[in-house]
């Protein structure tokens, strides 16, 4: 019976390349609220032999997120990921709640009350609802995987740091952190491992070509990062990491 993983949260940069790491290994589902955001990539990683398959989904409403884990069950049938015995259990590796959510920098008393909310929204209320929905399968799944069954969350440099500006992407951002960090104290004795990634840097996209340093590697490269999730998902649950920081050799923090 072969596990799935899940991406919340693929653009064209980190979710993407997570999506491919985790896909030579495991059927993936991926998450996004349009489809034109992973169809692509759903169709590259069949190309090269392996099962994906995309559903859109507005992680921040319970009902999207409710009727897409039943899409999600109905997958996990497809490709022998479902408990014996058809009880709808699924058998999940990893989950990886990637999605950045609204990026408002405006003055503090220029921010609206929906301004502020929206931080909150996705890194909030988000994460919430992904947690919750696949919090019991990675509990069913910590004696059927190969290695510890992981939940990942990524941050930012706001996960840490308040910078004059962010109040409404810091939030949620801080609000994600500490909800990771509760999780893996209550799970990770269950044998689950939550982990946090900080991605404190610019990633290297295309529209971020004219951010930051010119200097080689100066920027985040999504390959690297998905590398780094893949080397958490790995880890022995006699050592298990719950918080990285990711950067660049040339970012200043």
């Amino acid at each position: 019976m072969a596990p799935i993983a899940i991406v919340a949260g693929v653009g064209p940069g980190t979710g993407s390349s997570v999506a491919r790491k985790f896909a030579t290994a495991y059927p993936v589902v991926v998450l996004a609220r349009t489809p034109a955001n992973y169809e692509p990539l759903v169709e590259e990683i069949k190309s090269r032999g392996g099962k994906a398959v995309g559903f859109p989904t507005d992680v921040a409403d319970k009902k999207s997120i409710k009727e897409t884990f039943e899409k999600i069950e109905g997958f996990a049938g497809e490709v022998g990921a479902l408990e014996e015995g058809g009880t709808g259990g699924v058998k999940l590796a990893a989950a990886v709640y990637n999605v950045g959510g609204s990026f408002i920098r405006k003055p503090f008393l220029e921010l609206s009350e929906d301004d502020f909310l929206s931080g909150y929204e996705t890194n909030g209320r988000g994460a919430f609802l992904f947690s919750q929905a696949v919090l019991p399968w990675l509990l069913a799944s910590t004696t059927q995987t190969q290695y510890p069954p992981t939940l990942i969350f990524t941050g930012a440099t706001a996960s840490i740091k308040g910078s004059a500006l962010c109040a409404s992407f810091a939030t949620g951002k801080w609000a994600m952190r500490c909800l990771s960090q509760s999780l893996a104290r209550e799970f990770g004795p269950k044998g689950v491992h939550v982990a946090h990634a900080i991605i404190d840097g610019v990633i290297d996209l295309e529209r971020t070509k004219g951010f930051g340093s010119n200097e080689p590697d100066a920027k985040l490269k999504p390959e690297a990062i998905a590398e780094s999730y893949w080397s958490l998902h790995t880890q022995q649950r006699s050592a298990m990491t719950q918080e990285i920081d990711l950067r660049p050799y040339v970012e200043k923090w």
